[in-house]
């Protein structure tokens, strides 16, 4: 008696989920576990009626697979009863007992080992799964992994009151969704396919009790967010906001790209020299690249024909342009812009000012000057482009002055978003330089500044007397995003003011772009849709 009782408690320990079985027999065949047992007798509630019986119609034995136990997989070799159900208007003539938290109709797992692959699934799904799945002594299919998933059913969420909804690329340029997120628990709710106004309209006229919507800028969700719940508030993201701000405050360093640059000497030698990288003129010849006058001739040949009236496809077939390229020209607000998008850099523009101070210090030979540049990390493995830079200064006379840094429209953009408190010392002198050359990047800056405190201090009352001011600057860029700050007023006037934003709809989308790239990014919607909502 003693040793069965501590039998009986090694299974409970080992096997807890057998609790309510009969253990006849536990032994190991070509190292699989096989646990030999039957059910217990006593009454049972048929599944539809839901009245007790206990005529037994017949016995039958189950294969269930389990979770693996000391490095061995397991199988429980069940005696299960078919009973009779002697209702007479009772639809169901039979049936079979399942165990709690053992079986399930028709399944080939308990439910120990079920739940596990359900989590192998949500977490790698296909492939990756089967392969954690060996490791585990789990015998498993890519197929069976993705049926147990799609299988698995929708969580059931109370109904929003804040919701943030943004879109997603599924193949990004062609093929976008829309996600739609709790904003106070930070759950998905729901995937949608593309991003339209419909769908979404839909969504939202379908979950009555909505009363804030954090969303962006865009036309579409602002309609469908009107259309599905008109009694909701709209609140637009201020990291949004942001973004939409540094790009007006790029195109504005963009059109004042000579202010940039520090004056250069006048001889014409020194001002070829030192433009800085990537220049406009080839150094073999002193004349502009090529990339920069085709661009300037095809701006040109654009707006001509765009003026006649031709459209956008007419002008692409009759210059031999791509249609999205004619498009970018005919909507090209600053040229330099393109230019700037036409220019390539070099491996050698990081080393040009110590060759020219090289040069200056008496040093001519080019193949010596390249084995210093490589010993500092020039990953060239030619001379030539060191020749090719050298040889416009072998026609000059005296020396060169080094050619000064040329700060990037991007670089001078990132300085101007960013906190003061953030900069490098040599990164506020050099930006206090062009500040001091160009009063419109300076006037730039302090509508800048005073956006900043207006989001961080969630000033939104400030807005009108910000927009007035940016009107006061011939600052074009920062005019059209005043603009549509007006006309999206009540939406950006609450996101300025409203605690909301759409922090946890940008996670989520992090997260889809993850799962997507995961699978390869050959998953379909629905499957996709099934790992964001449960995952």
């Amino acid at each position: 008696m003693a040793w069965s009782a501590v039998c009986d408690e090694l299974l409970g320990i080992v096997f807890p989920h057998l609790e309510k079985v009969l253990v006849e027999r536990v032994r190991v065949e070509d190292g699989v576990v096989r646990v030999k047992g039957r059910t217990q007798d006593g009454v049972l509630l048929c599944p539809d009626c839901g009245v007790p019986s206990r005529r037994v119609h017949s016995w039958y034995q189950r294969c269930l697979a389990d979770a693996a136990v000391g490095g061995r997989p397991v199988v429980i070799d069940l005696s299960v009863r078919r009973l009779f159900c002697d209702v007479s208007d009772c639809a169901r003539r039979t049936f079979v007992e399942q165990v709690e938290g053992l079986t399930i109709p028709y399944g080939r797992r308990t439910v120990g080992l079920l739940g596990i692959v359900q989590a192998i699934a949500l977490a790698l799904a296909g492939r990756a799964g089967v392969r954690l799945a060996a490791v585990l002594h789990i015998a498993v299919s890519r197929v069976t992994l993705l049926n147990v998933l799609t299988a698995l059913p929708d969580p059931c969420y109370r109904s929003p009151r804040v919701v943030g909804v943004d879109d997603f690329a599924t193949r990004r340029g062609r093929k976008y969704g829309t996600v739609l997120v709790d904003v106070e628990s930070h759950d998905v709710l729901d995937l949608l396919p593309g991003r339209e106004k419909e769908p979404v309209a839909v969504w939202l006229a379908g979950h009555p009790g909505i009363e804030v919507i954090c969303r962006d800028r865009a036309g579409a969700y602002a309609e469908a967010a009107r259309a599905g719940a008109p009694g909701a508030r709209h609140v637009a993201d201020r990291w949004h906001l942001w973004d939409n701000l540094a790009t007006a405050i790029e195109r504005t360093v963009i059109a004042h790209r000579p202010c940039l640059q520090a004056p250069v000497p006048s001889a014409p030698s020194a001002r070829r020299l030192a433009a800085a990288p990537p220049s406009t003129l080839n150094p073999d010849t002193g004349m502009e690249k090529w990339l920069v006058t085709r661009t300037r001739e095809r701006h040109k040949a654009v707006r001509r024909l765009l003026a006649r009236g031709w459209s956008i496809s007419a002008i692409g077939r009759e210059l031999g342009l791509a249609r999205h390229t004619a498009e970018r020209y005919a909507h090209c607000e600053n040229l330099d812009g393109l230019i700037d998008g036409a220019l390539r850099t070099t491996r050698l523009d990081d080393y040009k000012p110590y060759l020219i101070r090289r040069w200056n210090e008496g040093c001519t030979d080019a193949a010596r000057l390249f084995r210093e540049i490589q010993a500092q990390g020039y990953p060239g493995r030619t001379p030539q482009a060191v020749r090719r830079y050298l040889r416009p200064l072998r026609t000059s006379l005296g020396s060169i002055r080094s050619p000064a840094p040329v700060l990037k429209p991007q670089q001078v953009t990132n300085w101007i978003m960013w906190n003061p408190e953030h900069l490098r010392a040599d990164e506020e002198q050099q930006l206090g330089e062009v500040l001091a050359r160009c009063p419109e990047l300076t006037a730039a800056r302090g509508h800048v500044h005073a956006f900043a405190r207006m989001v961080c201090e969630l000033g939104g009352h400030r807005l009108p007397a910000w927009t007035d001011a940016v009107r006061a600057n011939e600052l074009p860029a920062l005019h059209a995003f005043a603009d549509g700050l007006r006309r999206d007023h009540q939406a950006v006037t609450a996101g300025l003011t409203l605690p909301w934003s759409s922090g946890p709809v940008e996670g989520h989308v992090n997260r889809i772009k993850m799962l997507k790239r995961q699978m390869y990014g050959r998953a379909g919607f629905a499957l996709l849709r099934k790992r964001v909502l449960l995952a």
